[in-house]
């Protein structure tokens, strides 16, 4: 090795730096044998300007975002519900977004390929929840709740094929009411149907029709039909596919695809044809071969008591017995319905739309039990509200008719005209923050007044208070009406008050 003393000063300096940088294994030992890490530094090190793949930047198949306008509108309908939910006594609870696979697995039937499982992190086995209701009767059966009367807004997630024009999504929102606990028959059952009525009558849908049956007439039906009893479940599943294709697929899907006898299929569309009102049970119930059938007779003689309850609270007129109804679910038990909005011809630029059903729900007696070591039952019934296809029709309508949606709920905007008043605006803000009052002022030190009173145009806010020199000068506070831009002089002491007056009057 040469001696340093007679290198060039630049050679020295190279060297010198040469002989202090630790070789890359010794950067792999420093960082404790992370050799993936130390890779991941040396190759940033070596290509700074590497350039990111490039791919397209979406949300995933099926799931959508949220406009500031969409939001708006879907807490507005949201509100409506769950005041509604509250009005009748129900109380709130939440539950986890996934849930174990096993608690989820064989409570759906063939929709259970549509659950989305998690990948294996090493320790239990997840699922995506599926619907509030599993989650609800597992909820009732590891607190060992015998009643409760609960409400549950949340999303959940089925891997089906989105139609994003009807309204349907693999992510969504469901809200659910249910009413858990022993009580005398088709009261609460009858109540969740009042539920339903107040809500899509208040949401202002249209004219709409809520299809009533019993898994126990199905049941009925497929038996005194010939349907052997191992298919009860998959016949069932076809059938609960009548309100998106016809009878003659339905048909099809049950001779071809499962193997029912072509004559027992048509047994079955014989009954399937028939809706009506309570004349319709009456007639059921003298009906040869149903007649002949303890559960087809227990699900007349419950529907035929829903009934009575029904007038009672009013609303039979929007209520029809409906023998093609069946709700696919397997935890159905009793009485289950689906409510339908009636197409009506669109309006002048409207776009017609079939969303299919906008609630559901029935009774389901025996999920707690599934859950419960001992299998104690834990009687329930409940509905559900596809909130996203109502959020589909409301939001259409609103695109149709141009009204423009505001996104803010600012009752107030500070403004100033001249500059170096941001301090006293600050102040004021703060004041009417305090006392509960809802506004925005812009964040520049010295904002042209025009452009102050343009944004309040803009985003509807409706009151402006407005403070400048003159107005400091005689202890008052300039309060402008949006709408109309007449001004009015308010001592300062009483402009909280004045303003709160004023918007208790809008």
């Amino acid at each position: 090795m040469p001696r340093l003393g007679l290198l060039p000063r630049r050679a020295f300096a190279a060297l010198l730096s040469q002989l202090l940088r630790p070789p890359r294994t010794a950067c792999v030992r420093a960082l404790g044998g992370h050799s993936q890490i130390a890779e991941a530094m040396v190759t940033s090190q070596l290509k700074p300007h590497q350039e990111k793949p490039s791919f397209i930047i979406k949300t995933p198949r099926g799931t959508r975002d949220l406009s500031p306008q969409e939001m708006v509108v879907r807490e507005k309908i949201l509100d409506m519900v769950i005041s509604c939910f509250k009005r009748h006594g129900a109380k709130g609870l939440d539950t986890p977004a996934f849930e174990l696979k096993e608690v989820l697995m064989e409570k759906y039937n063939e929709q259970s390929g549509l659950i989305y499982d998690l990948e294996d992190q090493g320790g239990e086995l997840l699922s995506l929840r599926y619907d509030l209701t599993v989650p609800f009767a597992r909820y009732l059966a590891m607190n060992k709740l015998k009643k409760m009367k609960r409400y549950q807004v949340g999303k959940v997630w089925r891997r089906e094929s989105p139609t994003m024009v009807q309204g349907r999504y693999r992510e969504f929102y469901q809200c659910d009411f249910d009413i858990a606990g022993q009580f005398d028959p088709m009261i609460p059952d009858a109540e969740c149907l009042k539920i339903m009525c107040e809500i899509l009558s208040g949401l202002q849908l249209g004219d709409f029709l809520i299809k009533v049956n019993d898994r126990r007439i199905v049941d009925g039906v497929f038996a005194v039909c010939g349907v052997p009893e191992s298919k009860f479940h998959t016949i069932c599943a076809s059938m609960d596919k009548l309100d998106k294709i016809s009878w003659k697929g339905v048909r099809h899907e049950m001779v071809a695809q499962k193997g029912l006898a072509p004559e027992v299929a048509d047994r079955i569309g014989d009954y399937v044809q028939h809706h009506g009102g309570v004349s319709l049970v009456e007639q059921m119930l003298q009906d040869p071969r149903l007649s002949q059938n303890k559960q087809a007779l227990e699900g007349l003689e419950s529907l035929k008591l829903l009934f009575e309850y029904l007038t009672l609270f009013g609303i039979t007129e929007k209520i029809s017995f409906d023998l093609s109804l069946a709700r696919g679910l397997d935890y159905y038990t009793g009485v289950i319905y689906e409510a339908v909005l009636l197409q009506t011809p669109a309006q002048v630029g409207e776009e017609p739309f079939n969303v299919g059903s906008v609630a559901a729900g029935g009774r389901y007696d025996e999920l707690v039990a599934t859950f419960d070591p001992k299998g104690h039952k834990v009687p329930c019934v409940g509905l559900s509200i596809g909130v996203e296809r109502i959020f589909h029709i409301v939001e259409q309508r609103i695109k149709t008719s141009g009204e423009k949606v505001r996104t803010t709920e600012t009752q107030v905007f500070v403004a100033t005209p001249q500059k170096n008043f941001l301090r006293q605006r600050l102040k004021l803000i703060a004041e009417l923050w305090d006392a509960g009052i809802k506004a925005e002022m812009l964040y520049k030190n010295n904002p042209k007044l025009l452009t102050q009173l343009h944004y309040c145009e803009n985003t509807g806010i409706p009151w402006v208070v407005i403070i400048g020199e003159q107005e400091q000068k005689e202890g008052v506070i300039k309060l402008r009406s949006v709408a109309t831009r007449e001004e009015e002089a308010i001592k300062r002491e009483h402009l909280v008050a004045e303003i709160q007056k004023r918007l208790s009057q809008s």
